[in-house]
């Protein structure tokens, strides 16, 4: 069985491995510092004085994020040994992304580089990790890269236990697998998770295809991907239903309405946070941007958003997850107002009060309060 058969992790069969010498414990592979090779020897990394640094980089999942990291790595002045992949969208990436690179096996690809690139499902990273360290695919001095944004180091563990350099790199962008990604790269920010004797090289692979490189320590990638997954990941939930419930009240193009608001609330929104100063002032500081009925005290209009949005997922399906979504963000915004000062105790209570989940058991008779 091949390496990587138990996971997602994109393995695919290619052709035979050649052309490069692999890492052994006799030549240890070798990092690039600073735009010079960096040898690694008893966990020391020893900078020659002169030579540019070229590594062989070999990507293992040519997905939307491993075919452009590779991309970005050869534009750098590296060189693409191998890549693997296993759906179509891969082998065609590899063949856009990575033009004359080889399509290999995975352990063919890592015999090869002295740079792997793991680019697969945070799932599968652990089992191909153990399955390429149980077939002694790991090699001393080897750096081992992966994105995953919740994991850190610790993953790594069975190459890092054969003598590889673990480091662990997550941009904080998202990918379409396609060129257009290496032009969003340059200013992009970069997770780097390291050993401390190695966070450098981290740093510099960062630095080299242009991002800028943010140290998170081991124990807070969680909490790190948790945030990027809360801000972007809801975010597109949040804009979808935003758009449902304009298409609903007669808007024929809900894109031309919401954009232009929510660039401009998101623009004020990533200012505030970045004026907060320390991150205790964040959550306070965020919502001097804050506009709307809640911080203005509206009870009697959020009560009225909450009617018609309860009728709207009373009538279309799919939309009834949105009186839910409406309700805890403005509870939130209720509670963060209040602690920022934009709104009074009283205000807040009667926010609340509206804001609070409906009994399914309490009659609806009633119910025809009037529109504020």
């Amino acid at each position: 069985r091949r390496v990587g058969d138990a996971g997602t992790g994109d393995p695919d069969p290619g052709g035979p491995a050649a052309g490069r010498t692999p890492c052994s414990t006799r030549t240890p592979c070798s990092t690039r510092t600073s735009g010079r090779v960096a040898a690694v020897r008893g966990g020391a990394v020893v900078t020659p004085s002169s030579a540019p640094g070229r590594l062989g980089v070999g990507v293992v999942g040519a997905g939307r994020v491993g075919a452009v990291l590779g991309s970005a790595l050869r534009a750098a002045g590296h060189a693409v040994v191998g890549a693997s992949g296993i759906s179509a969208e891969s082998r065609e990436r590899i063949a856009t992304l990575l033009p004359g690179v080889e399509h290999l096996e995975v352990e063919q690809v890592v015999e090869r580089a002295e740079l792997v690139l793991l680019t697969v499902p945070d799932d599968a990273l652990a089992d191909l990790v153990q399955g390429l360290a149980t077939v002694g695919a790991w090699q001393p001095g080897q750096i081992v890269v992966h994105t995953a944004g919740a994991h850190g180091v610790g993953v790594l563990a069975p190459a890092r236990a054969a003598g590889a350099i673990p480091i662990a790199l997550h941009p904080a962008m998202t990918f379409t697998g396609t060129s257009l990604d290496l032009g969003r790269l340059p200013g992009c920010t970069v997770a780097v998770t390291a050993p401390t004797p190695v966070l450098p090289i981290g740093q510099a692979l960062v630095v080299e295809i242009g991002a800028e490189p943010v140290v998170v320590a081991e124990e807070m990638r969680p909490l790190y991907h948790a945030a990027l997954a809360h801000g972007a990941n809801h975010l597109v939930v949040l804009v979808a239903q935003a758009a449902q419930a304009l298409a609903a009240a007669g808007v024929a193009a809900p894109d031309r309405v919401l954009g232009p608001l929510l660039a401009a609330a998101l623009d004020s929104a990533v200012r505030a946070s970045a004026n907060a100063g320390d991150g205790t002032a964040v959550g306070s500081s965020g919502v001097a941007s804050l506009t709307g009925p809640v911080v203005r005290g509206d009870a009697g209009t959020v009560a009225a958003h909450l009617r018609r949005l309860a009728e709207l997922a009373g009538t279309e399906p799919t939309t009834s997850d949105l009186p839910g979504t409406y309700r805890a963000l403005a509870r939130a915004a209720t509670g963060r107002a209040l602690t920022g000062g934009r709104l009074g105790v009283r205000d807040a209570e009667r926010l609340l009060d509206v804001l609070a989940e409906p009994d399914p058991d309490a009659s609806t008779d009633g119910d025809d309060e009037e529109d504020a």
